[in-house]
């Protein structure tokens, strides 16, 4: 992705594999933390997914399903995120990007849920919703809670542009912020798992879990959690998104 005076211009991207008709679905919880921490905190929770070996201090986990359920509690990547944040010290982000449609992104620092973005909230649903981004307004309190303030400004243009979707993919907006924030860029090619992520690390260097488990045991528990978590997914990361003819500044848009 390249950018001129707040615009977004589109750039080839790579790898991955079609997470439904209009492109890629994937996500992963970012967080500032050791990895035995980390992964002893998502067995707790029986995570399904990925654990990557740390790269400059971060720690990065995959989830198995991008918008399923992928640990006890009915939790999707934003339950994970808030369970790792209620545990560990460290800034945390969850991200999600919806058949490159639809962008959502969630931070947590010192415990406590920074706030949450939406690309699109009207993506998928048939009813008014109105499509502007929302949740822009968070972009300097989310580049405070990963070290980087002084990019608050191109951060806030970024999240708060619309983009055209004939031309531009949300995996080319979240390689901008994942670049701004200086995290881990390969994150946009998740979707390749359980092959090698392009410009990532080799798949045998990630440790998998299934339902908190490694080897045959999580094979097993794996397939058992798969039956029920399909039939139970995750509740909506936004609860009340604007509307149109409705106030805009309505309350409560998560829980």
């Amino acid at each position: 992705m390249e950018r001129d005076h707040g615009r977004v211009y589109p750039v080839p991207v790579g790898g991955g594999s079609a997470g439904g008709p209009g492109g890629y679905t994937y996500a992963a919880v970012v967080v500032r933390a050791g990895a035995g921490e980390v992964q002893t905190a998502l067995r707790e929770v029986r995570f399904s997914g990925w654990l990557a070996p740390p790269e400059a201090g971060w720690v990065v986990a995959v989830a198995a399903s991008g918008a399923g359920t992928v640990a006890s509690g009915r939790r999707g990547v934003v339950g994970v995120a808030e369970w790792l944040a209620s545990r560990l010290a460290g800034p945390v982000l969850a991200l999600r990007v919806l058949a490159d449609r639809q962008l959502l992104l969630a931070v947590w620092a010192g415990g406590e849920e920074v706030g949450r973005y939406v690309s699109d909230p009207s993506y998928g649903l048939d009813d008014d919703t109105l499509p502007e981004p929302l949740g822009a307004e968070h972009a300097a309190a989310f580049a405070a809670a990963f070290g980087h303030p002084d990019i608050a400004g191109d951060l806030g243009e970024l999240l708060a542009e619309e983009l055209d979707p004939d031309s531009v993919i949300e995996s080319e907006r979240l390689g901008a912020v994942l670049r701004l924030l200086g995290l881990p860029s390969w994150l946009v090619a998740v979707s390749s798992l359980p092959r090698d992520i392009p410009t990532g690390p080799r798949a045998v260097e990630l440790t998998r879990l299934r339902a908190g488990a490694t080897g045959l045991g999580g094979r097993v528990r794996g397939r058992l959690a798969e039956v029920v978590r399909r039939r139970r997914p995750p509740p909506p990361a936004f609860t009340d998104p604007p509307r149109g003819g409705g106030d805009p500044g309505c309350s409560d848009r998560y829980p």
